[in-house]
């Protein structure tokens, strides 16, 4: 039997979680295609006061979670750029990413509404992921500060209004 997921925004204190769910998931799947450079800056990005400094600014964070468990965080900066995304091992392929960024849409549109794109600078392996829900390269791979990325973007359509019939 699963445990239903729930999707909330995060809380003063849940940093930490964040950071050991980015940092695990980060370790196993893209740390092995970074320099050492590109290793120590994301973990320094995704360290829990950092998080908190970037929550009180200009991103928030949206969780979801199975019972206890953090099973997925995405991280948006000024409504419409994907800083994070994270699904832990255990939870893969059931579709979480897709409700993370759908969820995180609408919250974007509560503050933007209508926004025209989302844009992430994904890591290469990450690259078929963001396709698959629904982002296009806008660019070539680039490196900075050791961080290997592909700029990508999705087209978000404007929001349609019921119509009675």
């Amino acid at each position: 039997m699963s445990v239903p997921l729930a999707f909330r925004l995060m809380e003063p204190g849940e940093e930490a979680r964040v950071s050991d769910l980015a940092t695990r998931v980060f370790n196993e799947f893209i740390a092995p295609d970074y320099s050492v450079e590109g290793v120590q800056e994301f973990l320094r990005y995704v360290r829990p006061e950092p998080i908190a400094q970037r929550a009180q600014a200009d991103h928030f964070v949206l969780l979801a979670v199975a019972g206890a468990e953090l099973a997925g965080v995405i991280e948006l900066r000024e409504w419409n750029h994907i800083s994070l995304l994270f699904v832990d091992q255990p939870y893969l392929r059931q579709g979480i990413a897709r409700q993370l960024v759908q969820r995180s849409l609408e919250i974007c549109r509560s503050q933007r509404p209508d926004p025209a794109e989302i844009t992430v600078n994904s890591s290469p392996y990450a690259v078929p992921i963001y396709v698959k829900l629904g982002f296009e390269p806008v660019g070539a791979e680039q490196t900075r500060n050791g961080i290997r990325f592909v700029p990508m973007k999705m087209t978000v359509s404007p929001r349609t209004r019921a119509t009675a019939g």
